[in-house]
């Protein structure tokens, strides 16, 4: 692999002033060799013409956050990265590689979750440029390389997981919004790394189930929900009735053989459990009657 390695190059204000004061004097010196006239004067001076030029030529400007890759035919000759006005051989060429910080939105993904439900999926990506010569040589578009294995890593993140779970300590793309983000930043930055490319934060824009099974879908979250919330409302009435048997034989309240408890059991269970209000009956006798 090609590492980056910075190449100084030579502040560039003294070489313009230099060329300016060289293209000036040559020209001024060619007009007074054909007033002379001489020959070899013209010749000499305006071969410094054309050197002037050349000179010049090797100029450049390198903004903040950015880095010139120098070739020198086809071989690698370092990045300038130090801002303002530099100067270089210029036989060398130079590519703008931007450092900048920037966002990347993939397209709708539809793909398929853990579960084999298709889904439709997006993610955000804020990523820059770390190491220039990688992304130069290493791969051949480093901005499509970026695209395409953000999509490859977000549809093998859309399989490894459930859309939605009721468990909470199965992960969920829905319900645990942190661990897939950096799950998902983990996975393209190990694709992105050979591109010399950070990948700053990474984090699903558009999480929906697939047009063709939403409606049903719903349905079973609905009912998943219900039965989900049933199940937590059982279990604390339990609780509740437990504690209240607990208290009362503690305390020495009353005393309940096993058919009074277990009726009290089911009429604590009925109204905890019940999704309507429950009308009680008044029993002004014993609890025998």
């Amino acid at each position: 692999m090609i590492r980056e390695r910075e190449n100084p190059a030579i502040p560039g204000l003294p070489v313009l002033i230099g060329g300016i004061a060289l293209i000036g004097g040559s020209i001024y010196q060619i007009i007074q060799g054909a007033r002379e006239p001489s020959a070899a004067m013209i010749i000499g001076w305006t071969l410094v013409l054309v050197g002037s030029f050349l000179l010049l030529a090797g100029l450049f400007v390198v903004n903040p956050n950015e880095g010139k890759v120098l070739q020198f035919f086809g071989s690698y000759a370092g990045t300038v990265k130090r801002p303002g006005l530099r100067w270089a051989n210029p036989l060398y060429t130079k590519k703008r590689i931007s450092q900048r910080i920037r966002n990347f939105e993939s397209a709708r993904l539809k793909v398929n979750d853990n579960e084999g439900n298709p889904i439709e999926i997006a993610a955000v990506v804020v990523w820059r440029v770390v190491d220039t010569a990688e992304a130069v040589f290493e791969v051949d578009d480093y901005n499509n390389y970026v695209k395409v294995q953000t999509e490859a890593a977000l549809r093998n993140l859309a399989t490894s997981y459930t859309y939605d779970s009721h468990d909470d300590a199965q992960i969920s793309l829905r319900g645990h919004t942190a661990t897939v983000a950096e799950h998902l930043k983990k996975e393209i930055q190990d694709r992105l790394a050979r591109a010399g490319v950070e990948v700053m934060e990474a984090r699903i824009s558009h999480l929906a189930y697939a047009q063709e099974i939403a409606h049903a879908m719903l349905q079973r979250q609905q009912a998943g929900a219900i039965i989900a919330a049933r199940q937590r409302i059982v279990e604390g009435a339990v609780g509740m009735v437990e504690m209240a048997l607990d208290m009362l034989s503690r305390r020495d309240i009353v005393t309940l053989d096993n058919e009074r408890k277990a009726a009290m059991v089911s009429n604590l269970l009925v109204v905890l459990c019940g999704d309507k209000s429950t009308q009680p009956i008044v029993n002004t006798g014993t609890i025998y009657q």
